[in-house]
């Protein structure tokens, strides 16, 4: 059976009432993280938003809450599944163990032992594809064989209602921002998080972070299209692909001010900063946004940054720890 796509038009990102609806509707299961300020001299003063603190180590949750809780009982007993590196389907597993319902994730064959652990543990299925064959489903939100309903990773705008969330409680916490820096995948949480600032605080800017061995909407921004980009993987797993989602470029060429391109190397730098000075474990892609603030490129006045996740090897943790950058 080939699961039935779900709607790719993504017109405007959400309203700031369905953002406030979604955390009503998942603040019973998701953990309202902390900001603390980066114990750190740097070129501005830099927030961490605390994501990596969420019950499945990663702001995916909130999505995946808030997409499952609006589709219909009848059609959500059937199950869900999704294509995710780990994150998205540690959300969905989470969500789907809470409402009894099956749940299946097709992740690529280079996602880490750690996020495939996890995904096991909270009774999901997985079924590990080439890379090129998982990426064909983020763009084609389908695959013959799979049962369920298709949650995207990025584009559901449900998804990125529930992510928006993130963007009402760092203007709590810190009203004055300037910037905020978002590791950028596909453009979920990024959309989200600018579209409630723009509905409260239009003066603040939202900055992506890329890593430099998968960086489309760098280049996809500098050449005013989309663009494809050199795709490598590494320790930073949680981001990056090979072009910019054509349902998300709308939105992200218009809401996210510029993407940051930082190396391998500036990213484990940052990861062991917030390490030894806060105490506190990122994965790759969380440590991103820090790696970017600290460049300065993201401006000199307060900038939070979304520490994504924390579903990190630990063998991996361990050599970016001691000096090694993991191969």
């Amino acid at each position: 059976m080939d699961a039935r796509p779900t709607s790719r038009a993504l017109r405007a990102p959400p309203g700031l009432e369905e953002i406030e609806s979604a955390r009503r509707r998942i603040r019973a299961w998701i953990v309202r993280t902390p900001l603390v300020r980066l114990h750190s001299e740097g070129p501005a003063e830099i927030y961490l938003k605390l994501e990596n603190l969420q019950p499945i180590g990663s702001f995916k949750l909130r999505g995946a809450s808030n997409a499952l809780a609006l589709i219909e009982p009848a059609v959500l007993s059937r199950g869900v599944w999704t294509a995710s590196a780990g994150n998205m389907a540690q959300g969905l597993a989470w969500s789907a163990r809470r409402l009894g319902i099956p749940c299946t994730a097709v992740v690529p064959d280079h996602a880490p032992e750690a996020k495939l652990a996890a995904i096991a543990r909270l009774g999901a299925k997985t079924v590990k594809v080439p890379f090129d064959e998982w990426w064909q489903i983020i763009v084609e939100h389908r695959r013959v064989g799979m049962e369920g309903t298709f949650v995207h990773p990025v584009s559901n705008p449900d998804v990125i209602a529930g992510n928006g969330t993130i963007g009402l409680e760092l203007l709590e916490d810190l009203p004055d921002l300037d910037a905020v820096v978002v590791p950028y995948g596909g453009g979920g949480l990024s959309t989200g998080i600018a579209a409630a600032l723009q509905a409260l605080r239009p003066s603040a800017r939202v900055h992506a972070a890329e890593v430099e061995t998968a960086a489309p909407l760098a280049r996809s921004l500098e050449a005013g299209s989309r663009c494809e980009a050199a795709y490598r993987p590494s320790f930073v797993d949680g981001i990056g692909g090979k072009t910019v989602l054509e349902e998300m470029w709308p939105l992200v060429s218009r809401m996210i001010s510029s993407s940051i391109v930082v190396s391998l190397e500036q990213v484990a730098a940052a990861l062991r900063l917030m390490v030894e000075r806060n105490h506190v474990v990122a994965e790759g892609a969380g440590a991103a946004g820090v790696a970017a603030a600290l460049t300065g490129r993201a401006g000199r006045g307060k900038v939070a940054c979304v520490v994504s996740g924390g579903n990190i090897d630990p063998a991996k943790l361990c050599s970016i720890l001691s000096g090694v950058i993991p191969g």
